[in-house]
């Protein structure tokens, strides 16, 4: 079901976006920046998070790390990582092609604001070989996600 769900959803959506199957795993941040031959920062990895009783998904750049305070702060409360099966049976999309795009469930989707560093980012389309290319205000639109604060990245990590 996972890419048909993201292709049904950009068939309704955004016609105009295609999606780029690789052939090779994309599942990794490492491997999708090799395969689409990008800087791991533009991969737009999503991750999904239990925050209290609510699970939420944040779309960051590929080379962020989470900060737990920011998030704590910006979330309500201390994120926790869901598991391969939850995020499955939740989202409908396994872990390495998790995305904001066709979900099984409506979930909030937050995007952390240092996606907006690139022209465009390459999120994943619902299967461990597939992804999207997109500006970053073009996938919070699509997404009505809520852009925040809520990453540390690289070069200001501590």
């Amino acid at each position: 079901m996972s890419e048909a769900s993201v292709r049904a959803f950009f068939a309704e959506k955004a016609p105009d976006i295609a999606i780029i199957d690789q052939g090779v795993s994309t599942a990794t941040v490492v491997e999708a920046a090799a395969a689409l031959g990008v800087e791991p920062a533009r991969i737009a990895k999503t991750l999904s998070l239990r925050v209290g009783d609510a699970v939420v998904l944040l779309c960051t750049r590929g080379d962020a790390r989470l900060n737990n305070g920011k998030a704590k702060a910006a979330l309500g409360g201390k994120p926790r990582m869901l598991g391969a099966e939850e995020v499955e049976a939740i989202t409908g999309h396994p872990v390495g092609g998790v995305c904001p795009f066709g979900l099984l469930s409506a979930l909030p989707v937050y995007c952390d604001v240092s996606l907006k560093d690139f022209a465009t980012v390459f999120p994943a389309a619902g299967s461990r070989t597939s992804s999207v290319e997109l500006t970053p205000d073009r996938l919070g639109d699509l997404t009505d996600a809520t852009w925040i604060d809520i990453c540390t990245l690289p070069e200001t990590a501590e």
